[in-house]
């Protein structure tokens, strides 16, 4: 007997058009969710949205500049990109410059993949004083991120940095390293200027758990050992090991690298030589910043672990006198206007990808990917299989006839979208636009003998996108 295909109680998408899919966040979530989408099985047309003008979000802001390799993700990027079936729309901010409403009568889905872009809050008394600093602040200044300030407060001698995930160890190692050793990378001229002017001497990490429960991938943590000019301390006192550590470390060969590092580092008998120290403190939680109008310490109290990897205060404590703290115990999302948003969570409400209102019901063609969708954790390669998960369900939805709300209107997609932009003023870039501020950068490197040399001013990415006439302002 022949099969019937499809299955007559199965509705399917009946436009003769292709399914018009919004994607707003092109970093690595939203290129990887726009990737999988048009590998599918099912017509679409994409459109990629970015608030910057630049497209690769997180890989161009967020990853510390001496870290070539992990930026050689770009370049995996920018082949999907490049191909031309996937449309970069830069400079759009949604919410602000286009309403999701709006988005909504021009496109059957929207994936939302928009990352985490604040820090993480930390409750404890004094966080609110001068020289106390979110990590995700001071890391798209040295990134360049064109919405941050151009200068950055570095007058302390002494730094305290709240967290043991890699994101701690590139702020202390950023604040460390000597600037010599950074002018191979692509730092813009401000940031190497706030650099130089940097008078520490000391870098203080603190965990409050111990050598087996640490973040820190192991190639980030040996790295930090090769820092030219730059000891490594670590305290013998920290190290302590219950039943659930050596389980951590059984049952985890990153773990277990890890581990092995640390107990080398404190294992060594040299004398700290170098000019500047980082020192690596675990077993210890933050309990107050210290100061009257700015920081001048931080409060810290001793842990002990109770077994199962946890631990509890002992009521011992211990005062660093530092003048500036930097929170890097995690990132948050921000909310969208139009949107649910669990402001506990710092995520957009969803199953499985598939966004959904307060009462639980998933709101036709509105799905999340990344970090908005379910926190801030694993890497940028992780982020395959999260898309993959959401584009699932969106093949799905497109094939049950959910996703074919427009019909066949004309006024769908990138056509009609970007003549609302021109209407509304919006100066929005596109890929052929990055390549030539690519090309742009480019040039400012090779003056200088380095491969990049990013332009950090919105107005002047914008123009030299464009094609306009600029200040020649980068910074």
């Amino acid at each position: 007997m022949d099969q019937v295909y499809p299955p007559p109680s199965i509705e399917v998408h009946v436009s003769d058009r292709p399914l018009s899919v919004a994607v707003i966040g092109a970093g690595p979530a939203g290129i990887y969710a726009a990737d999988i989408l048009s590998k599918s099985d099912i017509e679409t047309s994409i459109d990629l949205y970015e608030r910057l003008p630049a497209p690769f979000g997180l890989v161009r802001y967020g990853v510390a500049p001496d870290h070539p390799r992990i930026k050689q993700i770009i370049v995996a990027l920018y082949k999907i990109l490049q191909r031309g079936d996937i449309r970069l729309v830069g400079n759009v901010t949604v919410g602000e410059d286009i309403s999701i409403e709006d988005m909504r009568e021009h496109y059957d889905a929207i994936i939302l993949a928009t990352g985490s872009d604040r820090d993480a809050p930390l409750d404890i008394p004094g966080v609110d004083l001068e020289g106390c600093y979110g990590a995700a602040d001071f890391v798209s200044w040295y990134d360049g991120h064109p919405d941050y300030p151009r200068t950055w407060p570095l007058e302390a001698k002494e730094v305290a940095v709240i967290g043991v995930g890699n994101v701690a160890l590139d702020v202390a190692r950023m604040l460390a390293k000597h600037p010599e050793d950074l002018m191979v990378t692509e730092i813009p001229e401000n940031v190497e200027k706030g650099l130089r002017a940097n008078p520490i001497t000391d870098v203080h990490i603190f965990g409050r758990r111990g050598p087996a429960q640490v973040k820190f991938t192991p190639l980030e943590l040996r790295e930090l050992g090769k820092v030219p000019d730059v000891d490594v301390i670590v305290y013998e006192e920290d190290f302590d090991f219950d039943d659930g550590s050596q389980e951590a470390i059984s049952s985890s060969n990153q773990t277990k690298q890890v581990v092995n590092t640390l107990t080398d580092w404190v294992m060594r008998d040299e004398e700290p030589t170098a000019s500047r120290r980082i020192h690596l403190h675990m077993m210890q939680s933050p309990v107050e910043i210290l100061g009257t109008d700015r920081v001048e310490g931080i409060r810290m109290e001793r842990n002990e672990l109770v077994g199962d990897g946890s631990v509890k205060g002992t009521g011992e404590y211990i005062d660093y006198p530092v003048q500036a703290v930097y929170r890097a115990v995690g990132y948050f999302s921000s909310p969208i206007t139009d949107l649910p948003f669990d402001d506990i969570r710092g995520v957009i409400p969803n199953v499985e990808g598939r966004v959904i209102e307060a009462g639980g019901d998933h709101i036709p063609g509105i799905y999340s990917t990344g970090w908005v969708k379910r926190g801030p954790v694993g890497l940028i390669g992780s982020t395959k299989s999260d898309a993959r998960e959401t584009i699932t369900h969106l093949v799905e939805d497109a094939k049950a006839g959910k996703l074919d709300q427009l019909g066949d209107s004309a006024g769908v997609g990138y056509e009609t979208m970007t003549r609302i932009f021109d209407e509304r003023g919006i100066k929005y870039t596109t890929w052929q636009g990055w390549e030539i501020l690519e090309e742009f950068e480019k040039a400012l490197g090779a003056e200088q003998g380095r491969e990049r040399v990013k332009v950090v001013e919105r107005d002047t990415m914008t123009a030299i996108s464009r094609g306009e006439e600029h200040d020649g302002k980068l910074y």
